[in-house]
Order: structure tokens, then sequence, then C-alpha cells
């Protein structure tokens, strides 16, 4: 399985995400950018999520049938001919992190799939639910994960 280059203008991988993509800050969706989307893939599908979630894995965003042609997002924007999902807030769309006061950083992986046939995820689906349902069509994936503290 080929892999994704998953990177952000924001944040390196595994260094601090800023305030302003945090629920408590502007709540903006982080830029991404990515390459390296095998031409066989019928549509690409992003997930953030925080596995360090007190109550378990946190879903942050959940994106799916995004045009595998797309090159990434810009901050506060929607991935081209993406479709949002509701995520842990009970929100569609991005919820930035927003973890205990004092918890060590959360770790928050934005990992995008490209699969080589459409999926059909719950409106409000758990990260496990994504990663079984999309591991049966995926043909390439790349992860980027970001440190948030409160």
């Amino acid at each position: 399985m080929t892999g994704i280059e998953l990177s952000s203008s924001a944040f390196d991988d595994h260094a601090h995400i800023p305030r302003r993509y945090a629920l408590e800050g502007d709540n903006l969706s982080p830029p991404l950018t990515w390459s390296g989307v095998p031409d066989d893939a019928v549509e690409l599908v992003l997930v953030c999520e925080d596995p360090d979630a007190p109550s378990g894995t946190f879903v942050h965003w959940v994106c799916v049938g995004i045009d595998p042609h797309s090159d990434g997002t810009g901050s506060g924007e929607h991935p081209r001919g993406g479709t949002d999902l509701v995520n842990g807030y009970h929100q569609r769309g991005w919820g930035g992190p927003h973890p205990p006061p004092g918890d060590d950083a959360h770790h928050y992986h934005f990992r995008l799939y490209a699969l080589g046939e459409p999926c059909v995820l719950p409106d409000e689906p758990s990260a496990d639910q994504v990663h079984r349902i999309v591991a049966e069509r995926e043909v390439a994936s790349g992860t980027l994960v970001g440190m948030y503290r409160r």
C-alpha cells in the first residue's frame, strides 16, 4: 500500500497546534496539504481524532467524499467535494482540540484515506467505525499528528 504525505503549514508533525485552531481559540480547521494520492482513488476521507480523551477516542472531524484530485484545504475551509459528518461535540464539521485543563498534551491524529470505492458512514461515526469501514476500501493513507494542551 502506498503512502500519502499529509502536512500542515500551521504545525509540524508531533508539534503544538496553535490556539487559533482549538475550540477555545477561533476554532478554525487547520490548513492541510497532501500529495501521493493514487490514481485509482475514487474518494478521500479525512478524520481527526484524539485517542487521549478521558472517555475514549474523541472524533474532532470526519469529512467524506473529498475529491481525490484535490491537494489540500485552507484554514477554516471545507475540503473540495467533501461532506462533513457530525463530530464528538455533536456538531457538523471541525471541532477543535479541547483537552481537560492540566492534562498532558493530547495527540490529535489527522488521517487521510484514499479509497478505491466509495464508502458510507453513519452520520455521527465513532473513530472505530471510520477505521473499520475505510479499511475495506483503503488504497493509501497518510497521518499527521498535532499536540495540544490547556
